[in-house]
């Protein structure tokens, strides 16, 4: 701790001020009924391709609103608010479908018959809906279909190792983020027809785990036996990149056997390697930096060190209109500050593996009594552990506060405590609670309510005409630079996508200029 307090105390005033974050946030669209839309992405929201606030993720029925970059938590919850009220208004205007609250999907159609986004014609718009396709061969269109929030965090002055060292105390210490905000402990069963799994019946196509937290986050979620091959190592960004460039270019023979086209001459995937492209790679955070146009992360990363890191864990909070409250987003401010002061020793491959299987625990069983996670040679409770981490967490509250005068992250912090005090308050538990006082047990008839209030919630709130003209251009001008990309292209598109994929276009490594 005395370490912790020394870096503290060595911030300055301008760099904790300087602290930004943005977040990206999935959501299907759904129809009254609870089913998954089938419909076109909106034309009226804009080029999904081009478009800097509103897009697609997976399914052509799966948007993703991105804010901008926010000198503050409730700043940027409210520029995500104004997106929601945009694109709820488009959606009213062209019949009556609304956005999923929940992280776990809908009632889902058949596997192949969820629509993959559609980009247009360019040689970009086409390799994103090839990449998508890969995604459906490889782990299922169902898995892609959960949605959730990326909380996207940067602070002046840390150095890329800084990141790194940030980046493996987060994975250590994530477990506490899934127990405090998990919110999906129940899911549809169409989303595992077909598949195997551990989950208990609770009535009717209802499944849930009693305890769990994120089932987005656990087995069911975004995990693949392919990947767990992968020991991706974040001891410095030379590691990190040598394992995400083997899994770039080695070839995996299941994925060898879909091959790159079919016999008819489409496309399955844009390669037979282990990872397609580097956003193929799932892990609870990712660092980052803004490519430049065509790019390839990983050589941004190697060229230009870390800008900021991508928290992934977190799941839609159906009690929240966005999605996630500016509360929510002040602790993590706090937790990811803590992660960046403490003490980061090297991770290994054992704890790497041990980390994965505290991951697993807690998105199944998180709110079980007296549950231990695996912590160095000997166990821990995870309620003690958490409690530990909270304590830690204090000062760095304080200092924030301190800062601009208020309380927001001291509350956020004690909030925290009341749910390692009671996991009844818990939002996987305050799920449980509605979904059986309300609904008749039924996770579709909870989230359906949920998303019905929250749409009526969101048109109803105050908002100006010039909100709505500025997004309408947007929308406009995004539509217009589609276009524009379409008619420059001049290369054949196996051509681009070779280029796109050699290996001289990841970057070397150690060619990063100090940071």
């Amino acid at each position: 701790m005395s370490g912790l307090h020394d870096k503290l105390r060595a911030l300055t005033n301008a760099r904790l001020a300087g602290i930004r974050r943005g977040v990206e946030k999935e959501s299907l669209r759904a129809l009254p009924e609870g089913s998954l839309a089938l419909t076109p992405h909106p034309a009226a929201m804009g080029s999904a391709l081009t478009h800097s606030r509103i897009t697609t993720d997976f399914s052509e029925s799966q948007l993703e609103f991105v804010t901008g970059v926010h000198p503050s938590a409730q700043a940027c919850v409210d520029e995500l608010t104004e997106i929601h009220q945009f694109s709820y208004r488009v959606l009213e205007a062209g019949g009556d479908e609304m956005l999923w609250v929940s992280s776990m999907p809908c009632g889902l159609p058949t596997d192949e018959t969820i629509p993959i986004g559609r980009y247009g014609s360019s040689n970009v718009g086409r390799a994103k809906s090839i990449y998508r396709m890969g995604l459906g061969h490889r782990y299922g269109r169902r898995m892609q279909t959960i949605s959730g929030i990326h909380y996207n965090w940067s602070m002046p002055g840390v150095s890329t190792d800084e990141y790194f060292g940030l980046i493996r105390n987060f994975r250590r210490h994530s477990f506490l983020l899934l127990y405090l905000f998990g919110a999906s402990p129940a899911l549809c069963s169409s989303f595992v027809a077909g598949r195997e799994h551990e989950l208990q019946p609770l009535k009717g196509h209802t499944l849930h785990m009693p305890h769990g937290t994120s089932l987005r986050m656990g087995r069911l979620g975004y995990q693949s036996d392919a990947q767990a091959s992968l020991a991706v190592s974040y001891n410095s960004l030379d590691s990190y990149g040598a394992s995400l460039q083997d899994a770039l270019t080695r070839p995996y023979p299941a994925y060898e056997a879909v091959g790159v086209r079919n016999p008819g001459g489409d496309y399955n995937q844009l390669a037979t390697s282990l990872l397609q492209i580097e956003n193929e790679f799932y892990g609870t955070i990712r660092p980052k930096r803004v490519i430049l146009p065509g790019e390839r992360p990983l050589h941004a990363l190697r060229e230009r060190g870390v800008e900021y890191v991508e928290v992934r864990c977190m799941d839609l909070d159906p009690f929240e209109p966005v999605g996630i409250a500016a509360a929510t987003m002040s602790f993590l401010d706090v937790f990811l500050m803590h992660c960046l002061l403490s003490e980061s020793p090297p991770d290994t491959p054992a704890e790497i593996a041990a980390l994965a299987r505290n991951q697993q625990r807690v998105a199944a069983r998180g709110r079980e009594p007296g549950l231990l996670l695996e912590r160095g040679a000997s166990d821990a409770s995870l309620t003690d552990w958490g409690a530990q981490l909270l304590r830690e967490c204090e000062p760095i509250a304080a200092a924030l506060d301190a800062l601009d005068g208020g309380c927001k992250h001291r509350d956020a912090l004690r909030h925290a405590w009341s749910v390692i005090d009671n996991p009844a308050v818990a939002p996987s538990a305050r799920v449980l609670a509605a979904m059986a006082s309300d609904f008749d047990c039924s996770y579709v008839a909870f989230t359906r309510a949920q998303s019905k209030q929250t749409k009526a919630a969101l048109l109803v709130l105050p908002y100006s005409g010039q909100v709505q003209n500025r997004f309408t251009k947007l929308a406009q001008e995004s539509a217009l630079e589609q276009r524009r990309i379409e008619a420059a292209d001049t290369l054949a598109f196996e051509a681009y996508r070779q280029q796109y994929l050699s290996v001289e276009r990841l970057g070397l490594p150690g060619q990063r200029a100090a940071a």
